[in-house]
């Protein structure tokens, strides 16, 4: 399909100074269109603005609706880098099998994606470290109320430009183990990026920034006995220099970041492990002292390493990350491939 292309004549002033992560929007977006018995057309490059949307919307009462994360990175070359884009987009349509909503073409998505990066590229940070966050979404905009998929859908990609995660390094945050709250089952919609997945988790997560925390871990939703994930990251953790993930066994979220730490330890020789993982474990690898790592992987942060974690009345200690440490060593690799600066091994990156 031809992409559309819908200009702003009066373009934005780019932010100056701290990006702040999703504060700030370029000046266009893509968006397609779907109608039952048409399918999807119209794709349009058009500037950003508000969406017109009727009250009856069912998005706004049943929460039919996905959404994605990736990153857009300028490389030494002055080149624009895209870090495993059609995994994203891939996954996108897994998520859209989970709630009704049809699937829309990978290589569409991706082409709507480029030619918005060519018209917005201004808005793509220079400086190492920064990088224009991009949120590929699909909602339901039939009006009506009732339980029923809806007959149509719009599909956007909008653009923000970012800060790097940790503005001064590297740091190890504090997480909370939830024992009461639960935010998916297997069956359910955990390994599906549903906008209503992240609803669930907002309670928890108040509680635990509280409590002095930054994120909560969640257990398994039946026994609330077995490591899931965190809020917004897989997490994985470093036993006996053995890397331990939990498997996905369809309540957490198939992590693309995930998928590239356990590919890239693999290949650095480490002993790698998807299972399930019991909180009973994890303390007392915490006791005995076998518990070398901890860390959570996700688009934002890429890798965060985490220092604590408390579970009830227990408290997790993790030793003091080092240069040496494994999750330095995962950190420097990945974005130094996303970033242009190191050999991607792995044919990752997509040079625009």
């Amino acid at each position: 399909m031809e992409i559309q292309l819908k200009l702003k004549q009066e373009l934005k002033k780019k932010p100056e100074g701290e990006l702040s992560f999703g504060s700030y929007f370029t000046d266009h977006m893509f968006v397609v269109d779907y109608t039952e018995g048409k399918g999807w057309h119209d794709p349009v490059i058009m500037p950003y603005e508000p969406i017109p949307m009727d009250p009856a919307c069912c998005t706004l009462h049943y929460g039919q609706g996905i959404f994605e994360g990736m990153k857009a990175y300028y490389n030494k070359n002055g080149k624009i880098n895209l870090f495993r884009p059609m995994e994203n987009f891939n996954r996108l349509n897994r998520s859209a099998d989970k709630v009704c909503i049809p699937e829309i073409d990978p290589e569409l998505a991706y082409q709507g994606l480029v030619k918005l990066l060519e018209v917005d590229r201004k808005w793509i940070p220079e400086k190492h470290g920064e990088s224009l966050y991009i949120r590929p979404f699909i909602i339901a905009t039939e009006p009506f109320l009732g339980i029923k998929p809806s007959k149509t859908y719009k599909f956007f990609i909008i653009c923000s430009p970012v800060g790097p995660y940790y503005a001064s390094g590297l740091k190890p945050v504090k997480i909370m183990v939830e024992e009461h709250h639960v935010r998916a089952v297997i069956g359910g919609l955990g390994e599906a990026k549903t906008m209503a997945n992240y609803a669930a988790s907002l309670l928890a997560g108040e509680k635990a920034k509280k409590l002095g925390y930054t994120q909560v871990l969640w257990l398994d939703g039946v026994e609330k006995k077995y490591v899931e994930e965190v809020g917004t990251m897989n997490i994985g953790f470093v036993i006996n220099g053995t890397f331990v993930t939990p498997s996905l066994d369809g309540s957490i979220l198939a992590g693309i970041t995930r998928d590239s730490v356990i590919k890239v330890l693999k290949k650095w020789g480490i002993s790698v492990e998807e299972r399930r993982i019991s909180i009973q474990e994890l303390i007392q690898a915490g006791k005995d002292g076998s518990l070398n790592e901890i860390f959570g992987m996700g688009t934002a942060a890429v890798i965060s390493p985490v220092s604590e974690l408390k579970y009830k009345d227990e408290i997790i200690k993790v030793p003091d990350y080092s240069s040496d440490s494994l999750v330095m060593k995962v950190y420097d690799y990945i974005t130094g491939v996303q970033y242009g600066d190191v050999e991607d091994d792995f044919g990752w990156t997509v040079e625009l």
